[in-house]
């Protein structure tokens, strides 16, 4: 059944700010058919900084105006720190299906020789109890060496997606130094925002280090949930939950033309 007039966009992206662009590009690279809505929850950017009630409160709200007004028929919570905090209040609270992007741990552990691993995240994913379950579940008998960079972060935010290769390079040089010294052959980037920099982590990071991430993956179970289709009178665009300043409105129209869709505003 055509569930067009219904449902504005099929695939709603959330995360707490440009770091789930890397997942719709994954996903529209299987099916650059899907019609897609980006949000970004600048209101609260960073998530990572936040208690895991903090993280729920602001989920949901921010998950509620975007049903109330786009209608999604699946929602892509493109953020490591939502997905591991608030997932399943989530999928509890509202019908709508989820897919979620926690950290890819099971796909380190299987990649992993020497059984050490970095996990590269914000402060609230690097502690909280749901990393810890699936480091318990999947990778037992793995060595984790966590690192939480939200200074990193926010200057992917606010800087780096449009900056020199060189710039980028430098960026990610301490947290790979500071793994190579840990000895880890395998390095899961758990923040969506990472991903803007994953060609840089590998060039720092050499042959001898894998760096790991869940695009792929999320894409594939975005597209095993719900069935991308052809819906032309809708361009995907992006929208923000507040008023951004000239300078990051900017480069969220960057960002937005970057992706392939339009810019829409606030939410």
């Amino acid at each position: 059944m055509d569930n067009s007039a219904e449902h504005s966009y099929q695939y709603a992206f959330l995360d707490s700010g440009s770091g789930g662009f890397p997942y719709l590009a994954q996903l529209k690279r299987h099916a650059p058919e899907a019609s897609c809505v980006y949000v970004a929850d600048v209101a609260h950017f960073p998530y990572g900084e936040k208690t895991r009630d903090e993280v729920i409160e602001f989920a949901c709200a921010t998950v509620e105006r975007l049903l109330e007004r786009f209608k999604p028929e699946l929602v892509i919570v493109a953020c490591n720190t939502i997905s591991v905090a608030a997932l399943g209040a989530l999928r509890e609270r509202f019908p709508v299906p989820f897919v979620g992007t926690v950290p890819a741990i099971k796909l380190a552990s299987a990649r992993s020789k020497n059984r050490k691993i970095g996990l590269l995240a914000t402060e609230r994913t690097v502690r909280d109890p749901y990393t810890d379950e699936l480091i318990a579940r999947f990778a037992p008998d793995c060595e984790f060496v966590r690192i939480g960079d939200s200074a990193l972060i926010s200057r992917i935010e606010r800087e780096l997606v449009t900056a020199s290769h060189e710039e980028r390079l430098a960026a990610v040089r301490e947290s790979i130094g500071r793994f190579r010294a840990a000895g880890v052959d395998t390095i899961v980037l758990a923040c969506t925002h990472f991903l803007h920099l994953s060609e840089e982590f590998r060039e720092v990071a050499g042959d001898g280090i894998e760096i790991i991430d869940s695009r792929e993956g999320v894409a594939q179970q975005a597209l095993r949930v719900v069935a991308p289709r052809e819906m032309s009178h809708r361009e995907g665009a992006c929208f923000v939950t507040a008023e951004l300043s000239p300078e990051m409105e900017g480069l969220y129209r960057t960002y937005a033309r970057l992706f392939g869709i339009s810019w829409g505003g606030i939410l």
